[in-house]
């Protein structure tokens, strides 16, 4: 089926995404200590209120625009569109030292386009089958977490001894060098006889309406029961990796060198819960019981940012953290139990769609919290200095030691209000309810976020033997979708 490709380099394969992955948070994560005194110094006022707002911008219009960049791949393949997304999500890079203000406006605006996890889950279900898949969609979240384990380290170090400009220099070549791979390398996944059965075919409102797998949601209990448990869950998740970061250099006083090496050993510690302890949780405990597992992991770890105040325990919190991130790969396992396999694209589709309306509602979430509580930047010097970056606390040790992180603790209350409804979730749900409910042209329009063209492409592949499509919504992240990575970075 894939002997008519003649583009890129020989067959399309698992690493090619994870290429292109790798090099697109690479170049991301090089900018994470730069990224913040750029944010300080654009904006002195109300930091985490604007640093929210933007990354709530750019997620809002990532949920908007996902379905209809999924329905299209459909018809004209994954590796244009792998070019469109990596090319806007990486745009705004050169502008963090030209011009401030377009640096953070694009950055908002590129939300439209920033959907390449989207497109490579779709890229990864059609070339793999289903007994692969779960393992293929692992090895991409774990890419994404190993992107993040030296990058911010190596930014930190080239910042403070050779300047910013150099650090933003690097970050953009690497994005070039991206795109080119995708232009030279990356062959198309989508077989030629789907894209010619669909070629020219209208896209209808419906495959395009982002909101019409939300409205889906109550047609099956099973699926209703995932879908709040993901909404409630991944929330917190999303606007915690908008302001995290911000929140260890203002108010645990770490310098922009513990923080690289901070993100290095959480990075380290998600890839193996990623691929090692989810493989044998989910042998040994089964799927839903390794769900609930991360959802008491985050439960923990979100009400550890938000009481700790001493910089251990944000070590100790950043490993319940990592062990955290199996919940989404488990999520994502588990609602495709929920659907026959001709239907997968649906199910993913309303999970997708929920997680992309939380990383547009999460970090304006916490910029709000963090600004009705008066959590802000105080002072931050230039990251040269950046041994000595210890910002003074604007509240009174006192009130700091009571609650220094609100919103983290409000999030670890939402969290627990998802477990309590996961606990609900039936074991082994039946396929035929919900299935039989969605229809077959419903599947691609509701390829909402992330696993929106994953959904679609997949389910017009279903002649492939994994044509059913399971495209997790990735937990780092995302889950990390680009959004998330950008307002980590």
């Amino acid at each position: 089926r894939l002997g008519g490709l003649q583009q890129g380099i020989g067959r399309p394969s698992v690493y090619h995404a994870v290429v292109v992955i790798f090099l697109e948070f690479f170049a991301w994560g090089l900018l994470t200590t730069p990224m913040l005194t750029v944010l300080h110094e654009t904006f002195p006022q109300h930091t985490f209120l604007m640093n929210g707002l933007i990354q709530g911008v750019k997620g809002l219009l990532s949920f908007m625009s996902a379905p209809l960049i999924g329905a299209l791949s459909d018809v004209w393949g994954r590796r244009s569109f792998l070019l469109v997304t990596v090319f806007f999500t990486c745009a705004p890079i050169p502008l963090m030292r030209l011009s401030p203000w377009w640096y953070f406006a694009m950055i908002s605006m590129s939300g439209a386009f920033s959907v390449t996890f989207s497109v490579i889950f779709a890229y990864v279900a059609d070339v793999t089958d289903e007994r692969e898949r779960s393992t293929a969609y692992g090895l991409v979240s774990a890419t994404f977490a190993a992107s993040l384990v030296t990058s911010p380290a190596i930014g930190a170090y080239l910042s403070a001894w050779y300047g910013d400009n150099l650090v933003v220099l690097l970050a953009t070549l690497i994005a070039l060098a991206d795109i080119c791979f995708i232009l030279l390398a990356v062959p198309e996944s989508l077989p030629d006889k789907m894209r010619l059965n669909t070629w020219g075919a209208p896209i209808s409102w419906e495959q395009a309406d982002p909101f019409a797998s939300l409205r889906k949601v109550g047609q099956d209990p099973t699926v209703l029961l995932i879908c709040i448990t993901v909404f409630l869950s991944y929330l917190p998740e999303a606007g915690q990796y908008s302001s995290f970061f911000l929140y260890l250099r203002q108010v645990i006083h770490f310098s922009s060198t513990t923080l690289a090496i901070f993100i290095g050993v959480v990075g380290i510690l998600s890839i193996v819960a990623q691929t090692l302890l989810l493989t044998l949780l989910m042998r040994t405990l089964g799927n839903k019981n390794t769900v609930l597992l991360g959802l008491g992991f985050q439960i923990l770890q979100l009400a550890w940012y938000g009481f700790g105040s001493e910089p251990w325990m944000m070590w100790a919190a950043g490993a319940v953290a990592a062990m955290s991130s199996i919940t989404f790969p488990a999520v994502s396992a588990l609602v495709s139990q929920s659907a026959d396999p001709d239907k997968q694209g649906v199910v993913q589709g309303m999970i997708t769609g929920i997680r992309g309306l939380c990383n547009g509602l999460g970090p304006a979430l916490y910029g709000f919290v963090f600004f009705l509580f008066n959590v802000e930047l105080n002072a931050m010097d230039p990251i040269q200095g950046d041994f000595n970056i210890d910002p003074l606390p604007l509240q009174s040790p006192t009130e700091r030691a009571l609650i220094p992180g609100p919103p983290f603790l409000l999030g670890a209350c939402t969290v627990v209000v998802a477990f309590l409804v996961a606990v609900f979730i039936p074991e082994k749900p039946s396929c035929s309810s919900s299935s039989s409910q969605l229809s077959l042209s419903e599947k691609s329009h509701t390829d909402g976020k992330e696993s929106m063209s994953a959904l679609a492409g997949v389910h017009i592949n279903t002649p492939l033997p994994g044509s059913d499509e399971e495209s997790p919504p990735t937990a780092n992240h995302e889950d990390f979708e680009p959004l998330l990575q950008d307002s980590i970075v």
